[in-house]
């Protein structure tokens, strides 16, 4: 049986883990991104959307999918993968797969996106992409943003870059003929009630 934690487990992660308040506050709103992509799924007639008990693991991956970036700010340590390793270890392997792919998928599949089938681990993805510290952007933006704060001035890390983000330019594409807003809109269609003040602020 899949084990998925809570909202506030995933809050005490946080808490155990010192994450900054930005990478915090960056979460969250990942978090309301992915539900919002999640919900509007559900009520596609179009798209082949995964059954409704895994919206607490679309929350928990949003939420947690920074779990391990405060250690590796000042270090050259790959904050996927040892995010993956930690949640592994907490007994949520689930989560640790949408966590170690949040920054490049690894199964990229064109074929499946035609036929409307998306996968938890690809809208948590997607909405990273489209958050930049805690204000959504368009996907153009958040991909200027990481070449100027991760480039290195270097143009082959540039040119990883832009195809990570091609890439998710055409996840964007299908995903969005399945939703019943344009991508433009996404901000306005967050649920401000996904999580209270308390819980933000704990």
């Amino acid at each position: 049986m899949m084990k998925i934690p809570s909202i506030e487990q995933c809050l005490a992660l946080m808490e155990e883990q010192e994450m900054l308040d930005n990478i915090r506050a960056h979460s969250f709103m990942v978090a309301h991104v992915a539900d919002a992509l999640y919900c509007s799924l559900s009520t596609s007639s179009t798209g082949r959307i995964l059954p409704p008990e895994q919206h607490s693991l679309i929350l928990a991956g949003a939420l947690l999918h920074d779990i391990a970036k405060t250690p590796c700010l000042n270090n050259a340590c790959d904050h996927a993968r040892l995010g993956q390793d930690l949640c592994q270890q907490l007994g949520y392997p689930e989560v640790g797969e949408i966590v170690r792919e949040h920054v490049i998928l690894r199964d990229f599949s064109l074929s499946r996106y035609k036929q409307g089938q998306f996968l938890i681990k690809e809208l948590v993805y997607y909405a990273d992409k489209r958050v930049r510290h805690d204000e959504v952007v368009t996907l153009h933006q958040r991909m200027d943003y990481i070449i100027e704060r991760y480039g290195n001035n270097d143009s082959a890390r540039h040119l990883h870059i832009q195809n990570n983000f091609q890439l998710c330019q055409t996840l964007e594409e299908h995903l969005f003929t399945h939703i019943n807003f344009p991508p433009k809109e996404l901000a306005s269609h967050l649920n401000g009630q996904l999580f209270s003040p308390a819980q933000k602020s704990s």
